[in-house]
C-alpha cells in the first residue's frame, strides 16, 4: 500500500480541525450580518453585501483547495442562512418586497434544515455538497439585494426568478435526499 502524498495528508487532516481558514472565513458571515441590520447607509450595506458574497465564495475555495472539514460542511449553510435571513429580514421590514415575496427567495433555505431533520429523524443523516441548483439561488439571492439596495425596478422579477430556482434547488436536494434514504 503506498503512502499518501503530503498534500492528502494535509486534506485529510483538515477533516478534525475547527479553526481552518475556510471555517474562519465563513465564521466572517456572522459579524457582516450583524453590520447589515445595524447600519441603514447604502453604501455600508452594499459593501457588507458584497464582503457577505465574496465570503461565500472564499470559503468554498479554501475548503477545495485545503481540505473540507466536518465542522465546514455545517457552519458555511448556517452562516448563509443567517446574512440572508437578516438581510431579508431588513428588506421585509423595508416594505420592498411583499411578506410571501421574501418568503420565497429564502423558500429553500427555510426547508432545508427540515430536510436534514427528517434525515437525522429516519437515521439516514446526510448533507448535500454545494450544487448548481443551490449555488443558482444563492447568486438570485445576492442579485435581489443588491437590486433593492439600488432602488432597481428589477427587484419584483428577480425575488420571483430566485424562488423559481429555489424550487428547483428544492426539488434536486429532495431527489438526492430519496436516492440516499433507498436502501442500497
Amino acid at each position: 500500500m503506498r503512502e499518501a502524498s503530503p498534500p492528502a495528508r494535509e486534506r485529510q487532516g483538515q477533516a478534525g480541525r475547527a479553526l481552518t481558514a475556510a471555517n474562519l472565513v465563513s465564521l466572517a458571515r456572522v459579524p457582516l450580518a450583524v453590520a447589515f441590520a445595524l447600519f441603514g447607509r447604502l453604501e455600508v450595506r452594499v459593501l457588507v453585501l458584497a464582503a457577505a458574497a465574496a465570503s461565500d465564495l472564499l470559503d468554498g475555495w479554501l475548503a477545495r483547495s485545503l481540505g473540507p472539514s466536518k465542522l465546514g460542511a455545517v457552519l458555511d449553510p448556517v452562516t448563509d442562512k443567517a446574512f440572508m435571513i437578516t438581510a431579508f429580514g431588513m428588506l421585509a421590514l423595508s416594505g420592498g418586497l411583499t411578506p410571501l415575496e421574501v418568503a420565497g427567495v429564502l423558500l429553500r433555505d427555510i426547508l432545508a434544515p427540515f430536510g436534514y431533520l427528517a434525515s437525522v429523524a429516519l437515521r439516514r443523516p446526510f448533507t448535500v455538497p454545494a450544487r448548481a441548483g443551490g449555488k443558482m439561488v444563492t447568486t438570485g439571492q445576492s442579485l435581489t439585494l443588491f437590486a433593492w439596495l439600488m432602488g432597481s425596478p428589477y427587484l419584483e422579477p428577480l425575488a420571483w426568478a430566485t424562488t423559481a430556482m429555489a424550487l428547483y434547488a428544492i426539488a434536486d436536494y429532495g431527489r438526492l435526499a430519496v436516492r440516499h434514504a433507498s436502501p442500497s
